[in-house]
């Protein structure tokens, strides 16, 4: 082997151009790479329906409720928690209560609940719940559970089970159930109730056998009243048809007694012109009519023939309207 002098091992160690080019690259890249990783620690991207808290060594110091970017001091000084702020929905079972009158009734209700879209809500949910939506469920069970026992005492079976709308009052008992626990789940927890409804609503067997009793009753109760109406209304009709009836046969006898009377009247003038043609015409008809008036089926006269108005059965009608003798 050769020897190595001073000035080659000189020479080799002196650093060249290219070497100092790649090491200045290195850094470069190194830089971007943790400037990189230190922006994407500091970067927090705020979906919809969610809030964000910033916690500094746990301690909860900011909340972002608008969707978009915002910024952080990387971990582990500062963490980003979400925390759902969507509307959910929790059933509260099936439940045995009792109504005003002491009757059983099944119901299971729900309950729409939301965590408020403020800063002060934010916090207490993530205290209060510990971010557990699950955990917050089962409390609005138990709550929705001891609100429906009280509540439902103060609402008869009527008021649940109706077969007309207009007395059932069910959405008040939904609403009543909404305000009493609407007030308490917002301070301990900073949830809001957004409704309150039914779900089912059954009868156990005691209860429905009470329940068709009185709904049979209303519908009998109905019944005779919509009778007692029909007959009302028929003994009116029958009453206007029978005045109706009177009403007009009076008409038709005014009518019958006004032609009547025209009729005799045009026979009187027709009667007097004749009469004045030739009186006697005259003679004859009232003798005429004086022998209807006093001679019957079965009467027997014995009358002297010369006198009126039986001459003029024997002489004719000019003969007898002379003048007999004395």
């Amino acid at each position: 082997m050769s020897d190595v002098t001073a000035d080659d091992f000189a020479a080799t160690a002196a650093p060249s151009p290219y070497r100092t080019l790649r090491l200045v690259i290195r850094c470069f890249a190194g830089a971007l790479v943790l400037g990189a990783a230190a922006t994407a620690s500091s970067l927090v991207i705020v979906p919809p329906g969610q809030a964000v808290v910033i916690t500094r060594f746990g301690d909860p110091v900011r909340v972002l409720t608008q969707p978009g970017p915002a910024w952080k001091i990387p971990a582990p000084i500062e963490s980003a928690v979400p925390v759902d702020i969507r509307l959910r929905t929790t059933s509260s079972g099936l439940q045995d209560v009792g109504t005003k009158e002491g009757l059983r009734v099944l119901m299971q209700t729900y309950v729409a609940w939301q965590v408020q879209d403020d800063a002060a809500d934010v916090r207490l949910f993530l205290r209060a719940a510990r971010n557990n939506p699950e955990e917050l469920a089962g409390q609005l069970r138990s709550y929705m559970g001891s609100a429906l026992q009280v509540i439902a005492s103060n609402y008869a079976l009527a008021d649940l089970v109706n077969t007309d709308p207009n007395k059932a009052r069910l959405a008040a008992l939904e609403n009543d159930l909404q305000r009493n626990i609407a007030g308490q789940v917002l301070t301990l927890y900073g949830v809001r109730i957004a409704q309150v409804g039914t779900e089912r609503l059954s009868l156990p067997a005691e209860t429905l056998a009470a329940t068709v009793a009185r709904m049979r009753a209303e519908r009998e109760t109905v019944a005779a009243e919509r009778t007692a109406e029909g007959l009302a209304v028929a003994a009116q009709i029958r009453s206007d048809a029978q005045r109706d009836a009177r009403i007009t046969a009076a008409q038709a006898q005014f009518q019958a007694a006004e032609i009547e009377a025209q009729a005799r009247q045009k026979a009187s003038a027709i009667l007097a012109a004749a009469y004045d043609l030739d009186p006697s015409l005259y003679t004859l008809v009232r003798s005429l009519d004086t022998l209807g008036t006093i001679i019957g089926p079965h009467t027997r006269l014995v009358l002297r023939t010369d006198a009126a108005p039986f001459n003029m059965l024997v002489n004719g009608v000019k003969d007898a309207t002379r003048t007999p003798a004395p």
